[in-house]
C-alpha cells in the first residue's frame, strides 16, 4: 500500500491509507504499508500499522511519514515480494500494489509507470487513464470528442495567464475576455489538482485575476468554467474498461459555497445524499453516462464520475472523472457502494480481485 505522495494533497492520502489499513482483512492479506515522504523519499511504515492493529491512534499511520524509518528505493522493493497477498487469494502469492495517492505523482500515471516497469498488478487506471483523467484540460477535450455533454470552460497555459510585461499579473484583457465568453460567476482550477485545493469560485473581474493567480501556484495548465446552477451528483464505477458497472448515484449539497477541501476532508458540513433523490430514468441516465465517460477516458478497476444536474434545463452535464477517489469515512466512493450492496471490506477484495485479473490479462509474470 503506497500512500503519502509529494503533492498538495499528501494529508488527504493519509487519512485515506489509515482507514484503508484498518478495513483490510488479515486474514486474507499481509500488507506492508510504504509511506512516500513530501521530499520524495519511499519509507516502509510497519510499526505505524502494528500500533494501529493493537488499538492504537488511526493517527499514528499518518505521523510515521515525520520520524525516522527504513527508507527503501522503491523499483527493486516493488519487484520483489514484499506485499503479498496470503495464499487464500492465489497459491501463487502475488503482489498487488494499491497506490492510494491522490494528486500529481501519484494520481496521473507517474507511479503507474513505475509499477507498469517494476511488472506487478496495482489497483486502479494504467498510465493513460490516469494520466488523461488527472488533466482536467485533456480530459474536457476527449469527452467533448465523445459528445459527452459538459458545461462551457477553457483550458489555459500559464504563458496565456501571465502578463509578459510583469511576469507576475495576469494579462489585462484576459478576465474581462473570460467574463464575454462564459459569464459571471466563474469557477478556476488548477487542471493537475484534485481535492478542491487551488479552486476559486470569482464574482468579479477582479476575482478572476485573482483565482487564475491562486490556481498557477498549483500548474500551469488552468480550467475555467461556467457557473452551473444545478445539483451535483456523483456515481461510482468498478470494472474494467470494457465492462464497467455503476453505483447508485449520490447528491453533494455542499455546506460552503462550494464543496472545498474543507468540506470534504475538516468540516464535514456537507450533506451526502445516498441514494440521490433522481427520477427512475436519470438515475439510469447518470449510470449509463458514467461508464460511458469510465470507457471513453480509460478507466480501470475504479473511479467515481461527477456531473452537474440542471432539471428542467441542459440535464446531466460532466464535471470530472476522479481515478483515485478518497476512501475517508465520509468519503462518497464507499459510501455509493456499501448503498449498492458491497461492503467497504468486500470493495476493497474486488479491487484487488480486479487488478490480479488485469495483471494476468496484459501477460505479466505472476
Amino acid at each position: 500500500m503506497l500512500f503519502g505522495g509529494q503533492s498538495a494533497e499528501h494529508d488527504v492520502s493519509r487519512v485515506t491509507a489509515r482507514h484503508v489499513l484498518a478495513a483490510l482483512d488479515r486474514e486474507r492479506f499481509e500488507v506492508v504499508p510504504v509511506g512516500i515522504g513530501r521530499d520524495g523519499t519511499w519509507m516502509v511504515a510497519e510499526e505505524a500499522a502494528r500500533a494501529l492493529l493493537a488499538g492504537g491512534d488511526l493517527d499514528t499511520l499518518g505521523e510515521s511519514l515525520d520520524v525516522a524509518g527504513p527508507r527503501i528505493d522503491p523499483l527493486p522493493m516493488l519487484a520483489g515480494a514484499a506485499a503479498s497477498p496470503l495464499d487464500a487469494i492465489d497459491d501463487a502469492t502475488p503482489v498487488v500494489v494499491l497506490p492510494l495517492l491522490h494528486g500529481p505523482m501519484g494520481e496521473d500515471g507517474t507511479v503507474q509507470g513505475l509499477l507498469e516497469l517494476a511488472g506487478v498488478a496495482y489497483v486502479g487506471s494504467g498510465v493513460l487513464g490516469s494520466a488523461v483523467a488527472m488533466d482536467k484540460v485533456v480530459a474536457k477535450h476527449l469527452a467533448a470528442a465523445l459528445d459527452i455533454p459538459q458545461a462551457r470552460w477553457r483550458g489555459l497555459h500559464r504563458s496565456e495567464v501571465l502578463d509578459p510585461g510583469t511576469a507576475a499579473s495576469v494579462r489585462p484583457e484576459l478576465a474581462a475576455s473570460l467574463v464575454d465568453d462564459l459569464a459571471l460567476p466563474l469557477f478556476v482550477k488548477p487542471a493537475n489538482m484534485g481535492s478542491s485545493i487551488g479552486v476559486s469560485k470569482a464574482i468579479d473581474e477582479v476575482g478572476v485575476g485573482t483565482a487564475l493567480l491562486t490556481a498557477l501556484e498549483h500548474d500551469e495548465w488552468i480550467v475555467v468554467e461556467e457557473y452551473v446552477a444545478g445539483r451535483e451528483i456523483e456515481v461510482a464505477v468498478l470494472g474494467h474498461t470494457t465492462a464497467p458497472r455503476a453505483s447508485v448515484p449520490g447528491e453533494i449539497v455542499p455546506g460552503a459555497e462550494f464543496y472545498d477541501y474543507a468540506d470534504k476532508y475538516a468540516d464535514g458540513v456537507a450533506e451526502l445524499r445516498v441514494p440521490a433523490p433522481l427520477p427512475p430514468e436519470v438515475a439510469d441516465e447518470v449510470r449509463a453516462l458514467a461508464c460511458r465517460t469510465f470507457t471513453g477516458l480509460r478507466g480501470e478497476g475504479l473511479a467515481r464520475v461527477d456531473f452537474f444536474y440542471e432539471a428542467g434545463g441542459r440535464g446531466l452535464l460532466l464535471n470530472e472523472m476522479n481515478t483515485i477517489p478518497g476512501f475517508t469515512p465520509i468519503s462518497m466512493f464507499p459510501r455509493l457502494w456499501q448503498a449498492s450492496g458491497l461492503t467497504y471490506t468486500a470493495l476493497l477484495e474486488e479491487l484487488v480481485a480486479l487488478a490480479l485479473e488485469r495483471h494476468r490479462h496484459k501477460g505479466w509474470p505472476s
